[in-house]
């Protein structure tokens, strides 16, 4: 870096996203990061190759001054390492991770601690590949799952971990706010639940999957999550553009989910990383603005005829267990509005094929507005009970609001709902 790391201690992260961790004097003075578009990193000698290789897989630790030397693309790259810098700065992390998806960044940070016998604890409804993974590819490596519904919390699950085995506990894992229902988990008391059930040789291990709020409207870390994980194709990608997720947390935790991550391939390249690099310069506009237009989107909504319930952070009671959760933890209420138009699925489909500026596709946290069915869509995988259990009904849509203008938003939605 240009300057010590003390001269960066009092800036905030979106000052910092145009050039912290960055050398230009490394690279023909360029202002940007180039794009290292390489496999493999030549050696001085075969002695540096030889200590390059001994921390990479840690057959000793570093010194004091002595930093990771680049190997392999597989293993460490310049624009990964910018970018990891600057992630962590978000989240108020020791180190973060960069993988080639948000699924890659969950499954490897989960078979980083978790081994067959172990249990995974998690709250529901989550994103409907998680859930997937979690109900029908987990078992097949022997590791167990036992879910709670994220308005009762954990301790609905007290009576059955008590007979448990110490230490069986890999993991608790959290989606807050839930996808697509917006529904809060409370994450001090996932922490603490994580806690009561560790044993003296193991601690559980609290992962947040942090991609509907972002870093900039949540931050798990800061209320005694381990893991802040994301779909970085979202918010932190931004412009539809890449596949990317994110793992953020303590050094000693980062370094196992590296290490699986280096034997399993799950990495980004550095193209998704440069263009991550590009994207969170512009993080913070964009998700203000996003939600900004989210609030007159979901208010519109609220009070339209032809909506029968509307799912929205912004318009929950204060008084509420859910607003009071919301307050104590969220900094904002983000861009995600869910909402169930009367009439089911026919005319949630209807509604959806007249849409024309908001784009009928999945995915969410672009520049561009985007709509989509969760029942038949992101969630289909989910059983029918499990779906009427979390309120995923056949009405319902899910809408990731973008930065248009908010009036030809609104005028877009209208005139799909009188269809």
């Amino acid at each position: 870096m240009p300057r010590a790391k003390k001269s960066f201690a009092a800036r905030h992260p979106e000052s910092l996203m145009m050039g912290y961790g960055y050398r230009p004097e490394l690279s023909e003075g360029a202002l940007k990061s180039p794009i290292f578009q390489t496999s493999t990193f030549v050696f001085k000698s075969a002695q540096e190759g030889r200590r390059f290789f001994e921390t990479a897989y840690g057959l000793r630790k570093p010194g004091r001054e002595e930093s990771p030397g680049l190997i392999y693309s597989r293993i460490n790259n310049p624009d990964l390492e910018i970018l990891e810098g600057r992630l962590a700065l978000w989240d108020g992390a020791e180190a973060s991770a960069v993988f080639s998806s948000g699924m890659a960044a969950i499954t490897t940070a989960l078979l980083a601690f978790a081994r067959p016998g172990d249990l995974i604890v998690h709250n529901e409804p989550l994103y409907g590949g998680t859930d997937h993974f979690f109900k029908s590819i987990l078992p097949h490596f022997g590791i167990e799952t036992m879910s709670f519904p994220s308005r009762s919390g954990p301790g609905s699950l007290s009576r059955r971990m008590k007979g448990a085995k110490p230490g069986r506990l890999a993991m608790v894992f959290i989606e807050t706010p839930a996808n697509p229902t917006n529904e809060h988990a409370d994450i001090r008391a996932c922490a603490n639940f994580a806690r009561a059930f560790s044993s003296r040789g193991r601690r559980a291990v609290l992962a947040v999957d942090n991609t509907f709020l972002g870093p900039l409207w949540q931050r798990p870390l800061d209320h005694g999550a381990d893991l802040s994980l994301y779909s970085a194709t979202k918010f932190l990608g931004g412009h539809s553009d890449l596949i990317a997720g994110v793992c953020s947390g303590s050094g000693p935790l980062l370094a196992k989910v590296r290490e699986m991550r280096t034997f399993l391939g799950s990495m980004a390249s550095p193209w998704e990383g440069w263009l991550l690099l590009r994207s969170l310069e512009t993080l913070k506009i964009r998700m203000t603005e996003q939600a900004r237009n989210a609030r007159v989107v979901a208010r519109h909504l609220a009070a339209h005829p032809r909506v029968e319930r509307v799912y929205y952070p912004g318009l929950l009671d204060a008084d509420s267990p859910q607003g009071r959760l919301f307050f104590r933890q969220c900094l904002g209420p983000g861009s995600m509005i869910s909402f169930d138009v009367k009439g089911g699925r026919a005319r949630a489909y209807r509604f959806l094929d007249a849409l024309r500026l908001v784009h009928l596709a999945v995915s969410l946290g672009g520049t561009e507005s985007l709509a989509e069915h969760p029942a038949t869509m992101t969630h289909c995988d989910v059983s029918a009970a499990d779906k009427q259990r979390f309120g995923i009904g056949e009405g319902m849509v899910r809408l990731s609001v973008g930065i248009e203008n908010p009036e030809d938003l609104v005028a877009d939605l209208d005139a799909a709902l009188a269809a």
